[in-house]
């Protein structure tokens, strides 16, 4: 008797469960709102990405981490993998603070030379994979871009 309501008990749990992979859940929406730059050196430089998830669905989401690159036009800034193991409410949004190591002395000619053109925009692309969930994992791959101004963040 007890093994058919544990049994009774788990299958109840489980269809719970089922609704997690049903057709009503949309995947978050993340975007990289900022990049602030902590220590710049010449061998090192140490910047906090910040990173919005929307939630659009009903249930909590559960963010075990994130893998992720950041271009300025081709050029590869930074990538990494950081283990949040944050959650966002139902129709909510977080922003989650990151922070990176990279040294882009090899990139310095090429970055200069980007940041010198101060008339046009600059692409940027951040691409990644997020996992969520707690006992069964979603993956969802994301890759955001959009353009700033050089000309915008150097002060007159």
């Amino acid at each position: 008797m007890i093994r058919l309501l544990l049994f009774s008990f788990l299958l109840l749990q489980l269809t719970g469960c089922a609704s997690w992979f049903g057709g009503d859940y949309r995947d978050p929406e993340v975007h990289l709102v900022k990049v602030e730059a902590v220590k710049v050196r010449l061998l090192e430089q140490e910047f906090v990405l910040h990173v919005r998830v929307d939630n659009p669905n009903d249930g909590r989401l559960f963010i075990r981490n994130l893998t992720y690159a950041v271009r300025l036009n081709d050029l590869l800034l930074v990538e990494g993998e950081s283990s949040l193991w944050r959650s966002v409410g139902g129709h909510a949004r977080r922003t989650f603070k990151i922070p990176v190591r990279t040294n882009l002395w090899q990139q310095v000619k090429p970055l200069a030379k980007m940041l010198k053109k101060t008339d046009g925009p600059l692409r940027y692309r951040l691409d990644g994979e997020l996992n969520s969930g707690i006992i069964f994992t979603r993956e969802m791959h994301l890759s955001r871009s959009g353009e700033i101004i050089p000309g915008d963040l150097l002060p007159e």
